[in-house]
């Protein structure tokens, strides 16, 4: 074989295809042993097991990787179909509103047709945003058109278009290239956030793409291997359990972890934000209670979990009725409520600030440091480093658990979904097998004032992924210790409903 001495090529330098391969890949390698070599001796007693347990992923990742998960193609078709039939409907909607008010009609995929609909003839006082290259021109993006559904007579032609927007999103997922054997295969990057949580994206060969964001309806075509079963676990109001573990660590009150154990923690906001609603002190007849109507569809139970999460990574007022839709002044009342309730949250803010500018780094409630380099006065980091502790701590957690379930060797991993994993066992085995799995997801933390965390996980099994419906009697539902459905017969192109 032919010696190449890298040191001296240059882009001049004539390679064959077979000889430029091999530099790169010898570059690789030698290059990620020198820098190991430098790396590894700066690696301190947090560092060093932070490496090591992110080496111990490798395995269960690569199998991941290498499995993939089926891919019913019927499935998936009629799905895109059911969805292109939605875009259908909505664009002949929208065509008919335009000719009707202004005898016209436009393509509403062209930003430059919606800019003159919108700024030209609806003499809307246009949105500006900054482009690359430093000026401020007319926009039409998402953000601009929920700013212009302010204005009553636009906002049927937005909600028509920001639909079909969304609609087109999840057509082009559903058609994300799956490789030859009709499976979709994902590639993993154990050091992709830097809150421990994987990201994903295409694999090696360029096929599949990012699974950890797919919505429940376009999961249905993901199944099962024949003779197997789908177990989906998730870890139950994770973070939200960091944050209170984090306010009994640090100023022993444990107000708002009691109510995350309590076994409903929304109803329980509830009872603690709303005194004046007719509370019974039992959870379970309470639950009706907080789902009555508060503000337009919403109920106070759904309040508590939206604002409730918001507000926990200090969340202000504008800036969530902006993402929540809600006026500002309701966001203000309930969190004057929910503060009061959990005085040790603002408490925990304002010593993540201090931690943040006297240390500039901190740390999980598993023992993994982050630095902090942006400027440690700015909103932006602050906002940062409070997510980072019950986001770090349950990236870790997860993680650690998915690497005890792939260690007992009783199931397939085919998913890492941020806090959940998707795996597949033999169905017969459902009984004996789901149990396993979710005591070996939890992972307890030993906190102070001899408390310990352990984050509690539920399993939904079935024969695909999403959840299961009248329409859908194959997918996950609940896991209650035994499942007494059938799998049904297995679609086929003569099954297609075109």
């Amino acid at each position: 074989m032919k010696i190449i001495n890298t040191a001296d090529l240059t882009p001049e330098t004539k390679l064959s295809s077979f000889e430029n391969d091999s530099v790169y890949n010898g570059l690789d390698c030698c290059l990620t042993l020198e820098i190991f070599d430098v790396i590894s001796e700066q690696l301190d007693n947090v560092s060093r097991p932070v490496y090591e347990l992110s080496k111990s992923f490798q395995a269960p990742v690569l199998e991941m990787g290498l499995r993939g998960i089926k891919v019913n193609e019927v499935v998936r078709g009629e799905t895109i179909s059911a969805y292109e039939a939605d875009n259908l409907r909505l664009e002949k909607q929208l065509n008919r509103i335009l000719y009707e008010v202004f005898d016209l009609s436009i393509n509403w995929r062209s930003n430059a047709a919606l800019k003159n609909l919108f700024y030209r003839i609806m003499k809307i006082p246009p949105v500006r945003k900054r482009n690359q290259k430093g000026e401020m021109v007319e926009t039409v993006d998402r953000d601009a058109l929920e700013r212009l559904e302010s204005y009553i007579w636009a906002r049927p032609i937005i909600s028509h278009i920001l639909t079909m927007r969304d609609i087109g999103k999840k057509i082009s997922t559903l058609r994300t290239s799956s490789d030859a054997d009709g499976r979709m295969r994902t590639s993993y990057n154990i050091a992709g956030t830097t809150t421990y949580r994987f990201s994903s994206s295409r694999n090696e060969f360029g096929t599949g793409g990012n699974m950890q964001n797919v919505e429940n309806r376009l999961r249905q075509p993901y199944e099962a291997d024949p003779g197997y079963k789908i177990a989906y676990i998730d870890l139950e109001q994770a973070e939200s359990r960091a944050v209170g573990a984090y306010c009994w660590n640090i100023f022993h009150d444990g107000g708002y972890l009691d109510a995350c154990e309590s076994g409903d923690l929304h109803t329980s906001v509830c009872r603690m934000g709303w005194t004046n609603l007719p509370w019974t002190g039992d959870l379970r007849t309470d639950k009706p209670v907080a789902e009555q109507p508060f503000y337009r569809q919403h109920s106070y139970r759904h309040m508590a979990k939206v604002l409730g999460h918001g507000s926990n990574y200090n969340g202000k007022p504008p800036t969530m009725a902006k993402h929540t839709k809600l006026e500002a002044s309701l966001i203000k009342e309930f969190q004057t409520r929910y503060f009061s309730a959990f005085p040790a949250i603002p408490h925990w803010h304002a010593w993540v600030a201090t931690q943040l500018a006297t240390e500039g780094h901190l740390y999980t409630l598993t023992g993994h440091r982050r630095w902090f380099f942006g400027r440690r006065d700015d909103d932006t980091t602050l906002r940062e480093a409070i997510a980072y502790g019950p986001q770090g701590t349950i990236g870790v957690l997860l993680n650690r658990g998915m690497l005890n379930v792939w260690r007992l060797g009783i199931c397939q991993l085919l998913l890492q979904i941020h806090d959940a994993i998707v795996v597949q066992f033999p169905e017969h085995l459902e009984d004996s097998i789901v149990p396993q799995l979710v005591q070996a997801l939890k992972v307890p933390i030993e906190l102070n004032h001899g408390r310990t965390l352990i984050i509690p996980s539920e399993a939904k099994t079935g024969w695909n992924w999403a959840d299961s419906s009248p329409e859908n009697p194959d997918g996950l539902s609940k896991f209650k210790g035994h499942d007494t459905r059938v799998r049904s017969r297995p679609r086929t192109m003569l099954d297609r409903r075109f």
